[in-house]
């Protein structure tokens, strides 16, 4: 099996994979953000690590609009063309064309409420879903169909799929559950269904980077063959494979992107990851629980990649 026959053999249940996939991401210096250099320094990443699939950097942020200070001004909001999307679709074109044959060439995607705090701030967008949801919604419409335009041509240029990221379900963000269902879920289902329908593989992951969850039960039946998520949770932790049992599919994480990924010794990311092994699910992929510092060594990674790759049961 090459990397690609052994990540999708996760999802066939009459084969196994060879070994345990494992993959690391963190972002590069801005001058490796765009053009060529950007597409050397992920396969430099790439093959170095050993990771299992090409996993490229999402860099074309939303650009601020400070005319949106309230929620009549999501108006206001514009539909982007695929020339706003013009550096990071090269980066794709670059990456599938130089390792979609050896690998699976996935690529972050944002969740349009990301997009808004983007635009906004996530103060902002937050506090106008509170006030005024309908209002709200017109902008997160706008926002979704300039992100489909983009995730569309993507796969019109040979991407696998998408690292598809969501945010506004945690803990505290809205005092209920009518704000995420009204603003946030049907954004979100909208583009992961269409990933989901045309593409060969993507990872759903529930992002923590701004604030904690209590329970993520509500992406229970989120699209997505991976899940990837915090094991971390308000009320306590939960087990990778607690949390494959939750989704009913592939977990991918059990390695703390802060913890000694980050600032310990290879003889502690060793030590670490074989202790995720030892009591993971059947289907699993090693992974940090979200984007790791971009300092993080790559020999940090390299080692935790390595230590799944010989691991055996």
């Amino acid at each position: 099996m090459n990397k690609r026959d052994t990540v999708l053999s996760l999802f066939d249940t009459h084969s196994r994979p060879d070994y345990i996939p494992a993959a690391f991401f963190l972002h590069f210096d801005p001058t490796c953000h765009s053009g060529q250099a950007a597409v050397d320094k992920h396969l430099e990443f790439f093959r170095y690590t050993g990771m299992d699939f090409v996993k490229i950097q999402y860099e074309r942020k939303f650009p601020p609009i400070a005319e949106i200070k309230t929620p009549d001004d999501w108006v206001k909001m514009p539909e982007y063309g695929l020339d706003f999307y013009e550096e990071p679709l090269k980066v794709v074109d670059g990456l599938v064309r130089a390792a979609g044959k050896e690998a699976l060439v996935i690529l972050t995607l944002y969740s349009p409420f990301m997009f808004a705090a983007q635009t906004a701030g996530y103060d902002t967008i937050t506090r106008h879903i509170r006030q005024d949801p309908e209002k709200v919604k017109i902008g997160m419409h706008r926002i979704t169909n300039s992100v489909m335009r983009f995730v569309k041509e993507c796969i019109l240029l040979g991407l696998d799929g998408f690292y598809t990221s969501t945010q506004g379900g945690e803990a505290g963000r809205f005092t209920d559950d009518s704000s995420f269902d009204q603003c946030i879920r049907p954004y979100d289902l909208e583009l992961m269904e269409e990933i989901n329908r045309r593409c060969l593989f993507s990872i759903l992951h529930v992002c923590d980077y701004q604030l904690p969850y209590s329970s993520i039960t509500r992406f229970a039946d989120y699209p997505g063959q991976v899940v990837n998520a915090s094991l971390e949770l308000t009320g306590g932790r939960i087990t990778t494979r607690e949390a494959a049992e939750l989704f009913k599919r592939p977990f991918m994480g059990g390695l703390d992107r802060l913890g000694v990924l980050a600032k310990g010794s290879p003889a502690e990311v060793k030590a670490a990851a074989e202790a995720v092994l030892q009591d993971a699910p059947e289907r699993f992929i090693l992974a940090a629980d979200c984007t790791v510092p971009a300092d993080t060594s790559w020999d940090n990674l390299k080692t935790a990649i390595d230590t799944a790759h010989s691991w055996r049961r």
